[in-house]
């Protein structure tokens, strides 16, 4: 059965509703918050970035994965997911993929197969990785859940994947423990270090921070059953891992400092012994006033609290939980990021990139009905009636980590819009199908060389989709100056494999009318 962090979720979202989380002990607690110290560190791998949680944990009968089942799909992962099978709260835009698995639900909307993808296949996790170059995901943070049972050869597997497409696409990745329900965890984890992710740190690819490898734990201090260690043992741990040369972040509950709620009482020793501390934030808020509350009550005293033990502070942001309808389109998303960039927050986790389980993921997702499966119940990212595309919460999180990094300006209106630019100002060519991916500039009418369309970000043999005006022409040439195949276009164009002949990825010259 799949592990999820989908506990104490109703108390604290009702509690935080009814604006009294932990009262005066927060108030007493950040006193000293506007006689904040330096923060501990400057820029780095996860200072000053945008981390992703990667759970990576998706598998299917057939997918060469020494797991063989339907991992994370099913509740009865040996069966194909289906609507009375499920794990899942999202389906995923699979038009990306090269590699997919027949599911048992009902066709899609538009009548295609209802198929998912594998995690162990390399070309997912190379997508994946893709997305994130593309939309300024600077660093993902590998989740590895107790590896030593039947999951272990899987999760071993994904780790050499992840430094693969880690190293081919620039970005940085550490590996995140997380230690629910690891009950023999003290020992196992520092010999799973030791013995075998600890060699991943060699690679280029692997997030250092003040100089040292980081690594996460996630579970400490948890008020649940499955994480209940000792405060003592929680703590060797965690210095075990600086003794090791490690910078060391910790997955923290919410309610952290006050030690009540979702957190177990005594163990802020605990958490002040982390290098980063990155508080617990899925099922906590469901809309903006809830993110109001938490900038006011909570996320300007823990980053006084963080500033006092030279701490750095990485809080979640969540894009919602789609499925619930807490998303409102983006702007639950952004309310955070506007948020923690004024509370002048060391870094921003998001939770998650991948993780269709809790609907809280920003990969690409179905945007209608007809990339859903007809019957399944899941909804879509039109859910609240606004028209959003599949990579819209990847291009949302692109521009909240430009506004951390003073990219944009600090601003509390969402600049990203749901669905890209129609192209009522001009043309705009795309890097994928479907108007995905990365977008070059708005082009006026006029004619454009190899050099003028790769200044306006269109690199030579890379479109695959474009937007056109009403009333506005496109000649597209296979060849600079306007010479070799060429192709008209009067209207949007969403797949450039379908033009006769195929005209994907064969844009070098371009005349705009």
């Amino acid at each position: 059965m799949a592990i999820t962090r989908r506990t104490f979720l109703a108390a604290s979202a009702a509690t935080a509703a009814a604006g009294t989380t932990v009262g005066g002990a927060l108030a007493a607690s950040a006193s000293s918050s506007t006689t904040a110290t330096p923060v501990a560190s400057p820029p780095g791998d996860v200072v000053g970035k945008i981390t992703v949680g990667y759970q990576g944990w998706f598998a299917a009968p057939g997918d060469g994965s020494p797991i063989n089942v339907w991992w994370h799909w099913s509740q009865n992962n040996s069966q194909p997911p289906s609507p009375t099978n499920t794990t899942i709260y999202s389906w995923p835009d699979m038009r990306e993929y090269t590699t997919s698995f027949q599911t048992a639900y009902q066709n899609l909307g538009n009548g295609q197969p209802a198929k998912l993808f594998s995690s162990y296949t390399q070309q997912t996790v190379d997508t994946h990785f893709r997305w994130m170059q593309e939309h300024g995901c600077d660093t993902a943070a590998l989740q590895r859940f107790n590896p030593t049972g039947g999951e272990g050869p899987t999760r071993d597997a994904m780790a050499a994947k992840v430094r693969q497409a880690a190293e081919q696409f620039g970005r940085k990745f550490y590996i995140m423990y997380d230690a629910t329900a690891w009950t023999n965890m003290q020992p196992e984890m520092k010999a799973d270090w030791t013995n075998k992710m600890k060699a991943y740190t060699a690679s280029p690819a692997y997030a250092k921070q003040n100089g040292k490898p980081v690594v996460c734990i996630w579970g400490f201090g948890f008020n649940e059953a499955n994480k209940a260690w000792p405060a003592s043992v929680c703590l060797d741990v965690v210095n075990w891992f600086k003794g090791q040369g490690c910078y060391v972040i910790g997955g923290v509950p919410t309610h952290w400092r006050p030690g009540n709620e979702d957190s177990r009482a005594g163990y802020l020793d605990v958490y002040h012994a982390f290098n980063m501390i990155s508080p617990w934030m899925v099922g906590r808020i469901s809309d903006v006033a809830g993110a109001d509350h938490y900038y006011n009550n909570v996320n300007q005293q823990d980053q006084a609290d963080c500033n006092a033990f030279g701490i750095d502070y990485q809080p979640c942001v969540i894009p919602g939980d789609l499925q619930s309808g807490h998303r409102r389109h983006g702007d639950l998303m952004w309310r955070q990021f506007y948020n923690l960039k004024r509370v002048g927050v060391q870094g921003m986790y998001i939770s998650m990139f991948d993780e269709y389980n809790e609907a809280n993921q920003i990969a690409k997702t179905a945007e209608t009905a007809a990339w859903v499966p007809v019957g399944s119940g899941l909804r879509a990212l039109d859910e609240d009636g606004t028209a959003c595309s599949s990579d819209y919460y990847l291009r949302l999180t692109n521009d909240g980590g430009r506004m951390l990094k003073g990219e944009i300006p600090v601003t509390a209106t969402r600049p990203t819009q749901p669905m890209p630019n129609q192209g009522t100002g001009g043309v705009i060519f795309y890097q994928h199908i479907d108007y995905g991916g990365a977008a070059g500039q708005t082009l006026a009418k006029g004619n454009y060389t190899r050099a003028q369309l790769q200044a306006a970000g269109v690199q030579d043999n890379w479109a695959s989709s474009v937007r056109i005006p009403a009333g506005w022409t496109v000649t597209i040439f296979a060849e600079d100056n306007f010479t070799g195949q060429s192709w008209t276009r009067t209207a949007d164009t969403a797949n450039f494999v379908g033009l006769s002949p195929n005209a994907n990825d064969q844009l070098t010259s371009c005349r705009i009318q």
